[in-house]
């Protein structure tokens, strides 16, 4: 063949989808969207829990770091507000803090804190998605006692 020339097809060779494949094409993506999709759905709350444990363990932490300068934990009462702040009488409380700011679940609620606590020491949790005690799967409380 020349390397000039061109070969034309005919207007049969070159045909576009039909609506019926189409329609085929559609009504697939449709069944994999319908079964992938929803496992997919649950990992934001997996995700925010995965977050939580991290948070926890920065937290217990922080709290360690304090208990080293101050001989001991901040009360209840004192609460992780005094990670940030001083508290009244912590007499070697690090200058700028142990953390930042006190973090908030991924909820959008506080953490919990209590000295002496349930599970040890001293216990910092989050109540989980649904923001009540107890709980299964994403529900569960995720505190420095769980794994």
């Amino acid at each position: 063949m020349h390397p000039h020339m061109v070969t034309v097809r005919s207007p049969r060779a070159v045909r576009g989808l039909t609506l019926i494949e189409i329609l085929v094409v559609v009504v697939i993506l449709g069944i994999l969207a319908a079964v992938v999709v929803p496992r997919f759905m649950d990992r934001p709350d997996e995700a925010r829990a995965v977050r939580a444990k991290q948070d926890v363990a920065q937290i217990v932490t922080a709290l360690n770091l304090y208990r080293l300068d101050n001989h001991a934990y901040p009360s209840t009462q004192q609460g992780l507000r005094a990670l940030v702040e001083a508290p009244p009488g912590a007499r070697n409380w690090r200058r700028g803090g142990y953390l930042d700011r006190v973090p908030v679940d991924p909820w959008g609620r506080e953490y919990l804190y209590l000295n002496p606590g349930r599970h040890g020491e001293v216990d910092v949790w989050s109540q989980g998605a649904d923001g009540r005690p107890g709980g299964e799967g994403v529900n569960a409380e995720i505190g420095n006692w769980t794994d």
